[in-house]
């Protein structure tokens, strides 16, 4: 799909005049950028989109986006539709030659919105943030627009962009980088990513059918229709689907597209009867690779621009969403003077622990997928065969391990525990959903939280009056906490959410009077078992780099 290329008139400026100075540029609009780039705008920062190009992505590259991605593009208004569009799924099943080893289900429980994955082109996610943005005042979309330059100063970042029309320049307090694996940002910039190149090389094929296969993920190990390599089955809308081939590093890329080579293949799978069309052929070899600093002043790198991973597992895309969703609100912080600009060092710090997460796990699953001796296939073999009786075998398999998102354990940001809990909702971790009710109408926790801090306050079977103090005091802070109260499941008053199926207090280990502090991008950052205000703000102010600061304020002076 083409998009209109629209002048952009605001930076063309006379000669001698000044140049426009903008809060935030983003530099790509693919799903990255476009969340990033949302996020500020419908959060009031004003930002202005770069992009080289005027089309959404070809073809269905990233497929697989996760349930916490999900949960962030419900958090920007756009995740319904992708919910919607998209094939659901949990399942996965492992195949060694013609047999099922083993089935593994990702979300087993019940109550949470999302699924644990859906399948979606990548060109459809893009259209559907692209139609958010046209939505948003504050966020100028510039298409055909190529940066060519980029001069770093001590309180800005200068920018030359080329357009049909000619060059201008245009200035931002800060820059994002989310212009893809060959980042124009990070070439201009004279930085490069350092990791590993894997010596193999797979054909995607999207393939138009209809086929009796499920909505599940499956992966073969030298099956017989395509022996000695692996193969990945997965389905898309529209009666769509992807087909990834292992062919070897010996393979010809650019034989190995032509449709007399890929046809064969297909029917071999599907066969030699079998109905279908190609829609989309591609050859792909992959890195797992990183920056060594994702942050450098005032350009921050988000997504393939700062870290790349092999596609098995789904880590690419759902990575580089989640590196927006915690940049954003830090951004915007800092540009509003809420925080001191040592917060966007903590962006750094922790989507880089998360990029070395998953290209740890990105590597293991390529070296188990490709072994590259007789030894390593021979012990490969070998775990697989164990994996169909032997339960502990079915954890050396690795056929990618599914995205999942970070949890920041280590992280500055968190205010550790003063009371004892239970349970994976530890600080750091992403909230986890739970249906609730609110005035008898079935809502979702997530609904109503982030954007801004947020927290809540658990009932019990008291009617929550007891926190109406505190939460009024928070709300009207600088950085602003608002607080939900819920309750157990019939002691909900005006306004009070209640826990209808028993699954927030079982998920966050909430007792009467629990509190718990939500960071914008929805990660817990401090518990308790009691609500004080003084601590709520002491987090806060951890949470945004202002500890400091709070400290000196409430700080006891000696008689």
């Amino acid at each position: 799909m083409d998009t209109d290329y629209q002048r952009c008139v605001f930076d063309y400026v006379p000669r001698g005049a000044g140049v426009a100075r903008h809060p935030v540029v983003v530099v790509g609009a693919g799903p990255v950028g476009l969340a990033t780039a949302i996020d500020l705008a419908q959060n009031g920062v004003p930002v202005v989109l770069l992009d080289d190009d005027n089309k959404l992505s070809n073809g269905s590259r990233a497929i697989c986006f996760s349930k916490r991605t999900l949960e962030i593009f419900d958090r920007i208004e756009c995740g319904e539709r992708m919910a919607a569009k998209g094939v659901r799924w949990h399942v996965g099943r492992v195949f060694h030659r013609d047999e099922e080893v083993y089935n593994f289900d990702l979300l087993p429980e019940t109550g949470h919105e999302r699924p644990a994955f859906v399948n979606l082109q990548q060109y459809f996610v893009e259209g559907y943030l692209h139609e958010r943005a046209q939505a948003l005042t504050n966020l100028d979309l510039r298409w055909c627009s190529k940066l060519t330059q980029l001069v770093r100063h001590a309180d800005h970042v200068a920018l030359t962009v080329s357009t049909p029309d000619g060059e201008y320049v245009l200035e931002a307090a800060y820059v994002v980088a989310a212009d893809g694996g060959r980042s124009t940002v990070r070439a201009l910039m004279g930085l490069e990513s350092h990791g590993r190149t894997f010596r193999d090389r797979f054909l995607i094929a999207d393939v138009k059918m209809t086929a009796g296969f499920p909505a599940e993920r499956w992966f073969w190990f030298d099956p017989p229709f395509h022996p000695g390599q692996s193969v990945l089955l997965h389905r898309q809308p529209g009666n769509i689907w992807r087909i990834d081939f292992q062919l070897g590093w010996d393979a010809d890329p650019v034989l190995e597209k032509a449709p007399e080579r890929v046809i064969p293949r297909i029917q071999a799978l599907l066969g030699e009867d079998a109905r279908f069309e190609l829609e989309w052929v591609s050859i792909y070899t992959f890195r797992c690779m990183r920056m060594d600093a994702f942050r450098h002043g005032r350009v921050l790198f988000a997504g393939d621009a700062a870290h790349g991973v092999s596609p098995f597992g789904a880590r690419g895309a759902n990575s580089g969403v989640q590196d927006a969703d915690n940049l954003a609100w830090k951004l915007r912080l800092v540009v509003e003077g809420k925080a001191p600009d040592a917060l966007l060092d903590t962006y750094a710090s922790e989507r880089e622990a998360a990029a070395d997460e998953n290209i740890l796990h990105s590597t293991r699953a390529t070296d188990f997928i490709t072994p590259k001796s007789a030894a390593s296939t021979l012990l490969r073999d070998a775990v697989l065969r164990l994996a169909k009786d032997q339960p502990f075998a079915r954890k050396l398999v690795n056929s990618g391990r599914l995205s999942t998102p970070m949890t920041y354990a280590e992280t500055i940001l968190n205010t550790a525990d003063s009371d004892p809990f239970a349970g994976a909702m530890v600080p750091g971790a992403p909230a986890a959903d739970a249906p609730l009710a609110l005035q008898g109408e079935p809502v979702w926790l997530l609904r109503h939280t982030g954007n801004g801090f947020t927290g809540i306050y658990y009932a019990g079977s008291t009617r929550g009056a007891e926190v109406a103090a505190q939460a009024e005091a928070l709300a009207s802070d600088t950085i602003p906490v608002r607080t939900l109260v819920v309750a157990a499941k019939g002691q909900g008053g005006a306004g009070m959410f209640e826990d209808s199926d028993g699954l927030f207090a079982a998920r966050y280990d909430a007792t009467p009077g629990s509190f718990y502090l939500l960071r914008p991008d929805q990660h817990l950052c401090a518990r308790w078992r009691s609500v004080d205000v003084q601590a709520v703000r002491a987090a806060v102010a951890r949470a945004s780099c202002n500890a400091a600061a709070h400290q000196m304020e409430h700080a006891c002076i000696p008689a």
